[in-house]
């Protein structure tokens, strides 16, 4: 070898010789994140499988804490949290190599998750109608976001590409109006910090968010998650949304979680019910966290074929079987039926944060559940209606709307209703004289008029099965 080559032969074996893999931490472990309180939580990132990771957070400076990365340079632990407090620092050190974290705050930290109406955001060209000073008003150092591009791989992903930031007029305009309103009245509530994490994408099907291994292991379910055709605005496949945007998140401790998604499953609405639970359940197996999940119910829209959307709303019902969950109606908070993103929102947020408040904070002074069928009696040509509700109901309008009846024949009549001394809602139908099913906003874009005395709608629903 000549001493022109030799020279840049020995360079390089000396620069191989003290090369190693670089200390890493996942985007979500980074300045300004919130970590839940009063919790053992994970941390975990990437080191050279030679040394091992000495891990010192501020809040407990004396115990540091040490781990051996595995073979692919992958290590995880887990520390204790103390109650809501910081501003802390956590401090990485591996060999040579330092990472330190700042201002990182233990608080709350809730997952916001779903489709379009979930991401609509206070700077959406639609405008959000309820907004007021939300936006200006929200700077607020105890109120943080980790938000997740639209991302989508056929493999699981231990990495994506969010940071956090401090709420603020400029980084809220951009936020999930729902998930930030849901992020302000807990730290009203609390005086706890909050992170909210924004992993959103619309025109989503549920399917996409689903882990593949939940799906390989039903035939049928499966086969309902292949049935969706390519789209031009997201990916249909199975699973590659959850591969992006959920799994790289599962070590990371959270409350709970917000949902708001369906809207691009009524093609099938039948098959909804069994999908969303797979998901709620895979991704409480996989976080190994039984964490609540609340979601919101799909606002009416007369753009659903036939009685698709009504069908969804009531599969979504079904999944209140699953325990720590919960529903929102929401189908209220409609300014125009032709117009699949509702403007109201902020009145969406504060339905999820009353939900939440009620049932995770311990909130007393809150009604967080819409009046719900109950029962019927026919009576002649009557059906009396027992409603379950927080006191007598109420009618917005001079007539109640959006009920129908219907006899043997299956066939469904407008009906006139009206509600009685003892509070029962009596529905009658001129075209029906032996009524043997009811349904009230059963249809695509049915907007009740019906309210308790909280302000919150008759949920949708049906008597019969057909």
């Amino acid at each position: 070898m000549t001493k022109q080559l030799l020279i840049p032969f020995l360079w390089c074996v000396a620069l191989c010789g003290h090369a190693q893999p670089a200390l890493r931490l996942p985007s979500i472990i980074g300045n300004h994140a919130v970590l839940q309180q009063s919790s053992s939580v994970k941390l975990w990132g990437w080191a050279p499988g030679t040394y091992p990771v000495k891990i010192s957070c501020s809040w407990n400076a004396t115990d540091t804490v040490y781990v051996m990365p595995e073979k692919d340079c992958s290590w995880n632990t887990t520390v204790k949290t103390p109650a809501a407090g910081g501003p802390y620092t956590i401090t990485f050190i591996s060999d040579k190599q330092k990472i330190v974290i700042d201002d990182i705050v233990t608080g709350e930290v809730w997952l916001c998750s779903g489709q379009s109406n979930m991401e609509y955001a206070f700077n959406w060209t639609q405008g959000v109608l309820d907004a007021g000073n939300e936006v200006a008003q929200s700077a607020n150092n105890a109120i943080r976001y980790f938000r997740i591009s639209h991302l989508y791989n056929a493999f699981p992903q231990t990495e994506c590409d969010g940071h956090w930031v401090v709420a603020s007029p400029e980084s809220t305009a951009s936020m999930s109006v729902a998930g930030y309103i849901l992020g302000k009245r807990i730290h009203e509530y609390t005086k706890a910090p909050v992170g909210l994490i924004a992993s959103y994408w619309g025109g989503t099907s549920v399917q996409a968010w689903i882990p593949k291994e939940s799906l390989a292991a039903d035939k049928d379910l499966a086969a309902k998650a292949g049935k969706l055709k390519p789209v031009s605005w997201s990916p249909t496949e199975p699973s590659v949304i959850y591969n992006a945007m959920i799994y790289p998140l599962v070590p990371y401790k959270i409350a709970g979680t917000i949902w708001y998604q369906g809207e691009a499953n009524t093609d099938d609405p039948q098959d909804y019910g069994s999908l969303f639970s797979t998901m709620i359940q895979s991704w409480r197996g996989v976080f190994n966290d039984n964490f609540p999940f609340y979601f919101a119910q799909i606002a009416p829209w007369s753009g659903y074929s036939g009685i698709s959307g009504a069908l969804l709303r009531e599969q979504q019902a079904s999944i209140l079987n699953l325990p720590n969950t919960g529903l929102i109606n929401v189908s209220d908070l409609v300014d125009d039926i032709k117009d699949i993103h509702p403007k109201w929102k902020v009145a969406v947020g504060n339905r999820f944060a009353n939900i939440v408040l009620k049932e995770c904070y311990g909130k007393s002074d809150v009604e967080p559940y819409s009046p719900k069928f109950k029962s019927f009696i026919v009576e002649g040509n009557k059906v009396k209606l027992t409603i379950a509700s927080v006191g007598k109901l109420h009618c917005r309008d001079k007539e109640i709307q959006n009920f129908q009846l219907a006899g043997e024949d299956k066939h469904f009549y407008p009906a006139t209703a009206f509600i009685d001394k003892q509070g029962h809602v009596v529905v009658t139908a001129k075209e029906v004289k032996a009524p043997v099913a009811v349904r009230y906003c059963f249809t695509n874009d049915g907007v009740p008029n019906l309210f308790d005395v909280n302000g919150l709608p008759l949920e949708p629903f049906r008597t019969d099965k057909w």
